[in-house]
């Protein structure tokens, strides 16, 4: 089933996904994923594009599940050498299908996922320009590895999709890759031009400059 993208009235298409993050609630254990998630706040995410690199950081305070298996998959190289399939000037640019790393498959962009879903971790952070946030399906429960970034400020997504962190470099990118020519797909919104997610690496936020 083809998933649509929405702008205003049209459905953001995505794929699906999960990730093992638990904590027991109290204790050592809830000490232990203290640590953790002060650990992990040092970490952002650099990802590497034809069109140049973006950096983002996360919000594992609103969002931990959703970082967490952002983090996982980036380090398993998932995302390497897909593409941003879907890009609405002004409104947001999408990436994080499997599929596009084949271009035989292009009919089915937008419809891939690593093969399991993640609950929704809707909150408060609101979706304006840089910020990052996963793609779903009509189900609120139904993502997994694709994932759109704000180029304008489609708030009324708020409270409705799961906001995970925000661009702390790279903006120039991010407009140069939302303003690029488009055409194909079925919204006509997919790059006349391939735009490579050539990586995603997670790193220690003081190594980058």
């Amino acid at each position: 089933m083809k998933q649509l993208l929405l702008t205003a009235a049209i459905l953001l298409g995505i794929g699906v996904g999960q990730c093992a993050f638990a904590a027991d609630a109290a204790g050592k254990d809830a000490k232990k994923e203290e640590s953790k998630t002060n650990v992990n706040a040092n970490e952002v995410a650099v990802i590497k594009t034809s069109q140049g690199e973006m950096v983002l950081e996360f919000w594992s305070d609103v969002a931990p599940k959703t970082v967490e298996n952002f983090k996982t998959l980036a380090k398993k190289g998932f995302y390497d050498g897909t593409c941003f399939h879907r890009v609405i000037k002004d409104f947001m640019i999408q990436g994080g299908d499997p599929l596009t790393k084949d271009d035989k498959m292009a009919a089915r962009w937008g419809t891939g996922d690593p093969g399991y879903k993640i609950k929704a971790e809707f909150n408060d952070r609101s979706h304006t320009k840089g910020v990052i946030s996963m793609a779903r399906s009509n189900d609120p429960d139904s993502a997994g590895s694709q994932f759109f970034i704000c180029h304008g400020s489609p708030t009324f997504l708020d409270h409705k999709y799961t906001a995970f962190g925000k661009l702390i470099k790279g903006e120039d990118v991010l407009d140069k890759i939302a303003t690029s020519p488009t055409g194909g797909g079925g919204e006509g919104s997919r790059p006349a031009s391939r735009i490579n997610v050539e990586s995603i690496k997670i790193v220690d936020r003081a190594t980058v400059k």
